[in-house]
């Protein structure tokens, strides 16, 4: 998945010249990915499905990038002070970051079960699970029970997630619900800090979050070519780079 989102598509030849293994192996795996509708097979290779509302599963999405994930949460977790009050976002990234604050004196409130669950073993983190309808396979949380409590609530800070984020389009996602919970959020919090790795950059999701400049601080890992850097810090208000 990392090497056709950096290429778009690639042949079979190619993806087992890269990983090492067989071609037999990488039809396999072309296979099992298209069933799961992640990717297209062509006749000697394959492509990423495309599309703007186009979200791969969690499964994929917890494997893809997590070294850059883990460098994202590790830089949250310094920007946090013991005794606050943090809104998390849900998806892969959202996991990280609870796994990098479970030692922390804090209260959490997810917008994930996927994340709470990931801080079910800490003895530190205070947890405020809101209420919500549970969105099926990424067991989100949204629906304007979810909204309302939000309205009710003052965080100290929102750890924004996004599918995609670019200086024009700004931040975007691919769930009109979950999109609905992350502006909802950005009202609720006194700092906002995007955290997105650069695999995103330059995307465009279905729904709109908020602008470019929204956010107080952006944390992306180092990925991002010195061009695309150039853009995203003329166009948003702080950008932090892990590493």
């Amino acid at each position: 998945m990392e090497i056709l989102q950096g290429s778009g598509s690639s042949s079979v030849t190619e993806l087992g010249a890269s990983l090492g293994v067989a071609e037999m192996t990488i039809r396999r795996d072309l296979e099992t990915l298209e069933g799961r509708g992640v990717l297209r097979r062509f006749h000697g290779g394959a492509k990423l499905s495309a599309g703007s509302s186009y979200e791969p599963p969690f499964g994929v999405r917890e494997h893809t990038n997590v070294a850059h994930k883990r460098a994202i949460a590790e830089a949250v977790a310094e920007t946090i002070d013991d005794g606050e009050t943090i809104l998390l976002d849900g998806g892969s990234t959202g996991i990280a970051i609870a796994e990098a604050l479970g030692d922390r004196a804090i209260t959490i409130c997810p917008l994930s079960l996927r994340v709470a669950w990931a801080l079910n073993r800490s003895t530190s983190v205070t947890l405020m699970l809101p209420p919500g309808r549970i969105r099926a396979g990424e067991l989100s949380i949204s629906g304007p029970d979810t909204i309302d409590y939000l309205k009710r609530h003052h965080f100290d800070r929102y750890l924004l997630t996004a599918s995609a984020f670019s200086p024009l389009q700004g931040f975007t996602e691919w769930n009109t619900d979950d999109a609905g919970i992350k502006r909802a959020a950005l009202e609720s919090a006194g700092e906002v800090i995007a955290c997105v790795d650069s695999s995103k950059f330059g995307r465009v999701g279905f729904v709109e979050i908020c602008r470019i400049d929204t956010p107080d601080l952006i944390i992306v890992d180092g990925g991002l070519d010195e061009r695309s850097l150039d853009a995203l810090t003329v166009s948003s208000r702080r950008v932090q780079l892990t590493g």
